[in-house]
């Protein structure tokens, strides 16, 4: 299982810097894939963060999108190599501009082109739950 609790980064001298994580669910594919989707806060910085385990024997694609409270995103992309060891995908860090419970961070794992499943969305893991 891949479910994560708030970390401790590496910090200057003066004790260690907290990293508030809030993560959807722990959701895996028919086809392979494990993933759990986070918003990460640490001081005034944001930024989305995917947990994930591709057993599916070939690289995947991972697009992972943070999406603020006023409209804009950032976006990273990754490539999933095969193989049962957890892996993580991260974006690019942004200035925290309102609450951070408004921030949502979504991650899509699709087979990459010329594979045997060319382009086709095998996981969608969000940093909320769907009620």
């Amino acid at each position: 299982m891949l479910v994560r609790t708030p970390t401790v980064d590496e910090a200057p001298p003066g004790g260690p810097v907290s990293t508030a994580l809030r993560c959807g669910p722990a959701l895996s594919s028919p086809d392979g894939v494990e993933a759990q989707t986070c918003v990460a806060v640490r001081g005034e910085d944001v930024w989305a963060r995917t947990y994930y385990r591709n057993t599916t024997g070939a690289r995947l694609d991972a697009a992972l999108s943070l999406l603020g409270p006023d409209g804009h995103s950032v976006w990273s992309r990754c490539v999933a190599g095969p193989g049962d060891d957890p892996s993580l995908c991260e974006t690019p860090r942004v200035r925290l501009k309102g609450e951070p419970l408004r921030y949502t961070a979504v991650a899509e794992f699709a087979a990459q082109a010329g594979g045997a499943q060319e382009g086709r969305l095998l996981l969608r893991a969000g940093s909320t739950s769907r009620r």
